[in-house]
């Protein structure tokens, strides 16, 4: 098909996620390699936010496409309720990277369902109904996931299943409290999440549930003695903390999952993402081995057509295999210096700039009207300009790819990405920035 074909065709049969479909202009790709992508006019363009987050490993990579050509010669598909090779490999691999604490591991088809199955399973475990859950979070968009959800995505299920409740997390930038230091945020917040769980009955809650690093939401990373106050809490009330590592796992922020950046082991754990690298989709619960050991004399209600593909598990080996095969991690974490130090440039010289927060190849720039007041470039929840898209419009132009939410844009390029090549594109960051200051 011709490019114009392809794009008509979208445009006239797909819905398009998060769109008002009649203003969709739709860029055709052509091909994908590394961390560039190239349209149908030859114009090559980074991948600066590894599509969705997704990409860890980047594009067109030989070990994963392989794998994945040798499992479709064998069969592609098998009922869950049988033992495959890739499927039986992937899980050992996964429980085998987690805490010393996690026994099994449920496959999934995304991040979403990883997340509607973890709080079923929490439920199932505990007895209790209540799961207590962030806002500003995404968890997913399908009904629980949705309802995990804390921010305006979540809209469109309300009103919303019984049981779901919200708390506000560790904000410290945009908090009007003025804490002495890290560990005072912490405590602050850790201690106002303990109340809260009283007043709605310590014995009713099953799950609180986290992504470990906010992610979409503005890579909010929590002062560093939130997460291990958040587990004395779960191990008061014999509450289960869940960590959503569905985009901060798998080597984003430097560590295999985010959470063991605070030296926490959660009881479960949903991920997806970076487990293939969108390379066939796949999500997963990992759980404890009390909690699988609970499920070995009552019946597990969880269930997907498509849980374990093995297709999908095969990539998932691959791609675990290539993390340490490659010392991924070790490149996450040397580039991820250089991003740190570029972003706090940005800060240093930028009017526009009010905050820069980065873990690993994990970060956002929020963006502000005054650095003083901290008046957000853009309302909550609201852009009737369109000013963010403008910005986000300015860096393609320079073949810069990536996203914006509210006032933030996220930078989180594939972890594959060398640190000539991150130079090289965060100055096209640097010139649309200087653009802004102008405009403000």
């Amino acid at each position: 098909m011709r490019a114009e074909q392809i794009k008509e065709n979208h445009k006239k049969y797909n819905l398009q996620s998060w769109a008002v479909q009649g203003k969709l202009n739709p860029q055709v790709i052509e091909k994908a390699k590394g961390i560039y992508i190239w349209d149908s006019e030859g114009t090559k363009y980074a991948d600066m936010s590894s599509q969705l987050v997704n990409m860890n490993l980047g594009h067109g990579n030989k070990e994963i496409g392989d794998a994945i050509k040798e499992q479709v010669d064998k069969f592609c598909y098998m009922s869950p309720a049988y033992a495959v090779e890739s499927r039986s490999i992937l899980a050992e691999k996964v429980v085998s990277i987690m805490p010393d604490n996690i026994g099994k591991v449920f496959f999934t088809n995304a991040g979403a369902d990883a997340n509607e199955n973890a709080i079923k399973i929490a439920r199932m475990y505990t007895g209790r109904n209540k799961i207590f859950s962030r806002y500003r979070s995404y968890h997913g968009s399908s009904f629980g996931a949705a309802n995990l959800t804390g921010e305006p995505r979540r809209y469109a299920v309300e009103p919303g299943i019984p049981g779901f409740v919200k708390f506000f997390g560790p904000y410290v930038y945009r908090e009007k409290i003025q804490f002495a230091s890290e560990e005072e945020a912490g405590e602050f917040y850790v201690a106002k999440l303990r109340e809260q769980i009283i007043y709605e009955g310590p014995d009713s809650v099953a799950a609180i549930v986290m992504e470990t690093v906010t992610g979409s939401n503005g890579v909010i990373i929590p002062p560093k003695n939130y997460l291990p106050g958040v587990r004395k809490i779960c191990d008061e009330f014999g509450i289960m903390m869940i960590c959503d590592e569905v985009m901060a796992g798998f080597g984003r922020t430097g560590k295999m999952f985010a959470f063991e950046n605070w030296d926490v082991k959660p009881d479960i754990v949903s991920f997806a993402k970076g487990v293939t690298c969108g390379y066939v989709q796949l999500g997963g619960v990992a759980v404890s081995k009390e909690i699988a050991a609970y499920f070995d004399d009552h019946t597990l209600s969880c269930g997907l057509t498509y849980s374990a593909h093995p297709l999908a598990c095969a990539a998932g080996v691959a791609c675990v295999n290539y993390y340490y095969d490659n010392n991924v991690l070790d490149n996450v974490n040397k580039v991820g210096t250089k991003l740190g130090e570029i972003l706090e440039t940005l800060k240093e010289t930028h009017a526009c700039v009010g905050d820069v927060r980065y873990i690993g190849l994990f970060s956002a720039i929020e963006l502000v009207k005054d650095k003083e007041t901290r008046e957000p470039l853009v309302p909550y929840g609201k852009d009737p300009e369109g000013i963010m898209p403008k910005i986000i419009g300015a860096l393609k132009e320079k073949q810069f790819l990536t996203y914006s939410h509210e006032n933030m844009i996220l930078i989180a390029p594939p972890l594959i990405i060398t640190e000539e090549q991150l130079v090289e594109e965060m100055v096209k960051v640097e010139e649309v920035l200087t653009m802004v200051d102008q405009e403000i």
